[in-house]
């Protein structure tokens, strides 16, 4: 089957853009864990306000401000548990890698551009690979972000007094981690077709010289 070059510039250039889009929304949003305590709330004795949602730099409680979490790079995080201080590494690991994603994604789209134009098959190769290599920080980022929450509900669930209270808590990931699910798809297909595109700039090459 024949594959067209333009056409798979098309492609990609609308993945990639749609990979730093989706990855850019969800890094500025404040919706990765959400927290439901509407039930709570409702009832006699509830208090209100106890339902937040929180994203990478910040917690928003409902009908209230945010107000920023933890600098997990501050030098004066000495008085703390251990197991705080795993909180506090897990969330400046994920802080990193994220942004470090979306930069890797604008060299990315950089040498991508530059590389359809030339036809350039190293280029093409080397843009793929990288695009593969930030998938794979985003993906590390996810699993370090999923880790670190569940780790902060293991730490929330022991200072609690009563656990019963947790039945009527909802507490669950939300839309942004979903839209970064979705940018890491995007990402690594990114990558796939940028190798494909090489390996068609390649054979092409390879029979003019032939010839």
């Amino acid at each position: 089957m024949k594959v067209n070059l333009g056409v798979l510039s098309l492609f990609v250039a609308l993945v990639g853009v749609s990979s730093f889009v989706f990855l850019v929304v969800a890094i500025a949003t404040d919706f990765w864990y959400i927290i439901d305590a509407s039930k709570l709330e409702r009832s006699p004795n509830g208090t209100d306000a106890l339902s937040s949602h929180s994203g990478l730099w910040r917690t928003c409680r409902v009908r209230s401000e945010c107000y920023p979490l933890i600098n997990p790079f501050w030098q004066e995080n000495a008085n703390i548990t251990d197991s705080h201080r795993q909180l506090l590494y897990m969330h400046g690991t994920f802080v990193i890698l994220m942004p470090l994603s979306l930069i890797l994604m604008i060299f990315g789209g950089m040498t991508g551009f530059i590389s359809i134009l030339a036809r350039a098959y190293l280029l093409l190769l080397m843009t793929g690979l990288l695009f593969l290599f930030g998938a794979l920080i985003t993906l590390t980022g996810i699993s370090v972000y999923i880790a670190y929450s569940a780790a902060a509900f293991e730490e929330a669930v022991c200072l609690l007094r009563s656990k019963d209270l947790l039945v009527e808590i909802d507490i669950r990931f939300g839309w942004s981690l979903a839209l970064v699910w979705i940018s890491f798809v995007a990402e690594v297909l990114t990558g796939a077709v940028f190798l494909l595109a090489a390996r068609v700039v390649g054979l092409k090459r390879r029979r003019e010289q032939a010839l």
